[in-house]
């Protein structure tokens, strides 16, 4: 045996794959049967066995010219050293410490090991969850996979934006992987020039679905960057799912045969991203940037709820990834929807306690609204805002926060969950609202009054502020003028 790997719990898979580049022969033992099972799904030589067992380790290892011990933390790293050295006396020993270590576990290990490599805790648990935890993930997904016979539909919510657009398209390539045909769906449009150019830059092939559209074609069905059907999609709220992959604080039970809901990462594109190390599959150069772009947008560039997952998921990206593409992506041409409705909401603003609210009127491109409320969100003054638009059928809410204790997905179920959906992150969130709920028996001259009044209320409602309706006022008439025909 070239190299032996004691636990695998301090350091990444990424590790483990560059060591075995550089040797003849590489096994890693570990007394995690879930970790084992894990690194022998994507190609390693894994065996369980307790590694505080010098006889044990001899058995099942023979011999070893250099030996790393990984033990996450300390409680276990002092027995595992001791044993490595005591099956190998003559070996090369590296062992891996945290900052958790103690001064008499760190002194014991110095003394019996050859070198001592220092890994940060954080780093260390982060690695370690990713080796893991996530790694039985991965594996699951992988048999959930091979479970499906036929055509899987993976399903981005409606109107999709980036996190969900590329979340969708790796999704299909894990599934490709696995030899199961999948077809990267969306309901809506998309609309925002960003994602626009995005698909159309990296040449994502998805499907639009249409409410009516039939279904049979598709055996099974995967949702990302949501968890429920009929809720912000298109699909038949008795759709029976297979797969979900989110990481938006679910509504209610999520009922799948795979679930990955973690609510802690910035981005489903950070989950993507992990599965498709996990199982060894090369992203290219397209999927990889739209997942770094992903990423980068949810978590506004690595700023807002972003987690150690993200940064990791975001580094094992860059690499690969197109900057030149991205840039243009970044930098599209501003459509005219956009300018009028950022007009729009600039004039018919009001502001209560560091709260904006806005109504725009009829909307032709709702995916306006949130480039309108990442403005409005840079006022001086302002560290919340509501910006709302109508047509016909449906009411959009879009909705920004800064710099406050205020969870805005909450306050949006609150407002808005009894009358239609919302929800979001704490500092980003939005709602869709079926208009007839709000306007029913009302003349058509008065909608945009209606419209603008309840949803103002309900949202003062649930912050508790107690808007002043005189100045509201002011502002009636330019969301009439607004209205159009």
């Amino acid at each position: 045996m070239d190299r032996l790997v004691l636990g695998c719990g301090a350091i990444g898979r990424r590790f483990l794959t560059r060591l075995r580049e550089r040797s003849a022969s590489l096994l890693v033992l570990t007394e995690d049967a879930d970790a084992a099972d894990s690194l022998r799904d994507v190609g390693f030589d894994a065996r369980c066995v307790d590694t505080t067992v010098a006889a044990d380790v001899r058995t099942v290892a023979g011999d070893a010219d250099s030996v790393v011990v990984a033990e996450p933390g300390p409680a276990r790293l002092r027995a595992v050293v001791a044993a490595a050295r005591a099956a190998y006396p003559d070996a090369f020993l590296m062992a891996c410490v945290d900052g958790d270590t103690g001064v008499d576990d760190r002194t014991a290990v110095r003394a019996a090991a050859d070198r001592i490599v220092e890994i940060p805790g954080a780093a260390g648990r982060t690695i370690a969850e990713r080796v893991g935890g996530d790694g039985i993930r991965t594996r699951r997904l992988r048999h959930a996979l091979e479970d499906i016979d036929g055509t899987l539909g993976v399903f981005a919510h409606s109107d999709p934006d980036p996190d969900a657009i590329a979340a969708a398209i790796g999704l299909r390539r894990i599934a490709a992987a696995a030899g199961v045909e999948a077809v990267a769906c969306y309901s809506g449009e998309i609309n925002h020039q960003e994602n626009r150019a995005l698909v159309n830059l990296f040449e994502y092939d998805l499907r639009c679905v249409p409410p009516d559209a039939d279904l049979s074609a598709y055996d099974a069905f995967a949702l990302v960057d949501h968890s429920q059907p009929g809720v912000n999609d298109d699909l038949p709220e008795d759709t029976e799912i297979d797969i979900v992959i989110d990481h938006h604080p679910p509504r209610g039970p999520v009922e799948a045969e795979f679930v990955d809901l973690r609510s802690s990462v910035g981005a489903t594109c950070t989950l993507i991203e992990e599965h498709l190390t996990g199982l060894g599959i090369d992203p290219g150069e397209a999927l990889a940037s739209g997942l770094l772009y992903g990423i980068r947008t949810d978590t506004q560039d690595l700023s807002r709820g972003v987690s150690g997952a993200d940064f990791e998921a975001a580094a094992g990206l860059i690499d690969a990834a197109d900057g030149d593409r991205l840039r243009q992506v970044e930098s599209p041409s501003v459509t005219s929807e956009t300018i009028e409705t950022l007009g729009r909401a600039i004039a018919n603003r009001s502001v209560e306690s560091g709260v904006l609210v806005s109504c725009v009127g009829r909307l032709s491109d709702r995916d306006t609204l949130a480039q309108a409320a990442d403005r409005l969100l840079g006022m001086e003054g302002v560290t919340t805002v509501l910006v709302f638009g109508y047509t016909d059928d449906t009411v959009f809410v879009s909705s920004r926060s800064r710099g406050t204790d205020t969870d805005l997905g909450e306050v949006l179920r609150e407002a808005f969950g009894q009358i239609g959906n919302a929800g979001g992150h704490a500092d980003m969130a939005g709602a869709q609202i079926p208009a007839g709920i709000l306007t029913e028996g009302s003349p058509e001259g008065e909608r945009g009054e209606i419209i603008t009044d309840v949803v103002t209320e309900r949202f003062f409602d649930a912050l508790g502020i107690a808007p002043d309706y005189a100045a509201a006022l002011v502002y009636s008439e330019f969301i009439d003028a607004g209205e159009g025909p």
